[in-house]
């Protein structure tokens, strides 16, 4: 097993919050993970077996009461009346870490965890592997604030494959097995992700629709998003196509990206930008199936920024941290292709997927530095050439293999 950065955060939530509900999409190891750390110590109950759901269902009171000792409860969205006997429990002995909850499906969670564990649990996302975990360094991963705090020092790494990478995703099973076949297992994750998630929310009647929905909005991963265009491309009303998108967000499929509001004396444009958080998944939407279509593709650019805001955004919630990520882009045409805001500071960040850099390449950014003044603790230029180096203005190259291996 690859390690983890998220176990750190693991193993200070469980010294002092009687539960723990991690969350995440589908097959990021969520169960790998707690098994591996606390299948010793605690009972293993998964409530995706039908036998063991049914039973939870009809007498949930004497379903928790039957458990002695610490336990996993695997699944706990399939079954969210237990949250309020696991509550009661809780409250009748209060002793940390008895209750490991982990749930695919956020949307069905956050609302029954902050009406009934509030205060009494930890909440938690894994994320499929960074590339710095699919490395097999996810012990010594750099939190985004180290990171920032010296670029120039960043470590240099051995080059990787990265269309491999784009191609194949982060997904723990595809990613880390070469033998495993991309086209079967982007389809079936996609099918399970429809038959199961999506159709238990009963939230969707044309699961075909909601396919298009979902490859119409691969098409527009690291772009501003019109949903407007969308719900006219595919045939449904805007208040449907939001409705979509918000089971996108919550299910971790996509981030939403908002934009940078504080001390511009500019227009802005209002609208998220939209990335899918797996390149893997994407790429296969959008029919992009080898090195060779990637690198000549369209989509190329967009596949690569969407590969560093995830990775950033992941690094983020592995470390246990409240992701404060942005962009930037006024009615002037100033943009800015990432944006982090820590302790009052914020860094910009300009993602290129050329090797080569222009002068074009520099001028938004060097525009935004100047215009946001001595708010700017960093101003930074990630692209595939391989040198670190530093630029006009003080803005600092880093090549992203070395940012994404740190």
């Amino acid at each position: 097993m690859k390690p983890r950065t998220l176990t750190t955060s693991l193993q200070t939530a469980i010294s002092t919050f009687p539960a723990i509900v991690l969350t995440g999409p589908r097959q990021s190891g969520k169960t790998t993970l707690l098994k591996s750390e606390f299948g010793g110590s605690h009972k293993y109950i998964s409530l995706e077996n039908p036998d063991v759901r049914l039973r939870a269902k009809d007498d949930p009171a004497g379903f928790i009461g039957q458990i002695e000792g610490p336990a996993i409860l695997d699944e706990i969205q399939y079954v969210p009346e237990l949250l309020s006997y696991i509550k009661s429990s809780i409250d009748e002995n209060r002793a940390a870490g008895k209750w490991l909850l982990t749930g695919s499906q956020n949307f069905a969670l956050v609302g029954n965890i902050s009406e009934s564990l509030a205060g009494r649990s930890a909440v938690l996302h894994l994320l499929p592997f960074t590339v710095s975990e699919l490395l097999g360094r996810g012990g010594n991963v750099l939190s985004t604030e180290q990171m920032l705090d010296c670029p120039k020092q960043l470590k240099p790494y051995d080059r990787f494959d990265l269309p491999n990478f784009i191609l194949r995703g982060c997904y723990p099973e595809i990613a880390s097995n070469p033998q495993v076949n991309r086209s079967l297992w982007c389809g079936s994750y996609i099918t399970t992700y429809l038959e199961r998630d999506i159709r238990n929310l009963k939230q969707v009647g044309d699961l075909g629709q909601y396919e298009l929905f979902l490859r119409s909005c691969a098409t527009r991963t690291g772009q501003v998003l019109d949903l407007s265009a969308i719900s006219r491309e595919i045939g449904v009303s805007f208040t449907t196509a939001k409705r979509w998108l918000s089971l996108l967000e919550t299910g971790f499929q996509v981030l939403l990206l908002y934009p940078y509001y504080k001390n511009i004396g500019k227009r802005l444009i209002k609208r998220p930008k939209i990335y899918f958080t797996d390149t893997g998944l994407v790429s296969y939407l959008l029919g992009i199936n080898s090195p060779e279509t990637l690198m000549a593709s369209p989509y190329l650019g967009s596949l690569f920024e969407t590969l560093i805001v995830i990775d950033f955004w992941k690094r983020f919630q592995h470390h246990g941290q409240q992701p404060s990520m942005y962009y930037l882009r006024t009615e002037d045409k100033l943009e800015v292709d990432l944006v982090v805001e820590l302790e009052n500071k914020i860094s910009l960040i300009e993602i290129k997927s050329s090797a080569t850099i222009t002068p074009s390449s520099t001028t938004s950014i060097i525009r935004a530095q100047r215009d946001l003044g001595e708010i700017v603790q960093n101003s930074i230029l990630i692209s595939n050439s391989d040198q670190v180096f530093e630029m006009k203005g003080g803005l600092i190259h880093l090549p992203a293999q070395r940012v994404l291996s740190n």
